[in-house]
């Protein structure tokens, strides 16, 4: 049996449950969630909130792994501006093990490497109900898949998906003068409002890069990391 047009606010723990252990019920989601912006839902008349619809989901790909997801948009309501609209669009779909979840503002970086990959943080795992590996770039088999959509279409991959491992970027040069190697992992002590010591920061030379350590959101609001805060390389 196949159940059809789910309100999120009506989709309970209990109701969860039975969607898990029930073996007549296909694992099928169809959850209007209309939008995704608070003002927007509010003046729609609609309970809950983004917060809210992000942790229905990461529940639901929780509990029943292999659940499909379907869902609606609506757009042009009175009062919704660019920022809003821009708010419901789309920069990915990540399709992790089945899981359908929808983000925006995802970065496309170069140089091209010979594996595409998708950074994202640990936090960003469990939104998603996956567990990505912690690996350096390059480093993705075994990894879970993705699908990338844009204005153009689709980019479907295999694998791809960690949560990078912290490291710098050093020239040879710098590296010297700091006294590692590439390959070496060291400490890094944060200068910042909420001083951390990281360790296992991997150390990668090249005369290609840039002098610059590279954490990803998880790690900076750790640390408190504001613009222009400096740390030190340790042993």
């Amino acid at each position: 049996m196949r159940v059809h047009y789910l309100y999120p606010d009506a989709i309970t723990d209990e109701l969860i449950d039975v969607f898990a252990e029930e073996p007549k019920l296909v694992h099928y989601f169809d959850i209007p969630i209309q939008h995704v912006n608070d003002r927007i839902l509010k003046r729609m008349h609609r309970r809950g909130t983004r917060a809210e619809l992000d942790a229905l989901f990461a529940k639901l790909r929780s509990r029943i792994p292999d659940a499909v997801m379907r869902t609606s948009l609506i757009t042009g309501l009175p009062g919704e501006g660019e920022a809003e609209f821009e708010g419901r669009g789309v920069s990915y779909c990540a399709t992790c093990d089945g899981m359908l979840y929808r983000g925006r503002n995802v970065a496309v970086l170069g140089p091209e490497r010979k594996a595409a990959q998708v950074e994202i943080s640990l936090t960003d795992g469990r939104t998603l109900g996956i567990s990505p590996p912690v690996r350096l770039s390059g480093d993705v088999a075994g990894t879970p898949g993705v699908t990338l959509e844009g204005e153009r279409g689709q980019v479907v991959l295999s694998q791809g998906v960690i949560a990078a491992q912290r490291h710098v970027h050093l020239t040879p040069e710098d590296a010297a003068r700091f006294g590692v190697k590439n390959g070496q992992n060291v400490k890094l002590q944060t200068y910042t409002v909420r001083p951390v010591i990281f360790e296992d920061l991997a150390v990668r030379v090249s005369p290609e890069f840039a002098s610059f350590v590279h954490l990803d959101y998880d790690e900076a609001n750790a640390c408190g990391f504001r613009k222009g805060d400096l740390g030190r390389l340790l042993p």
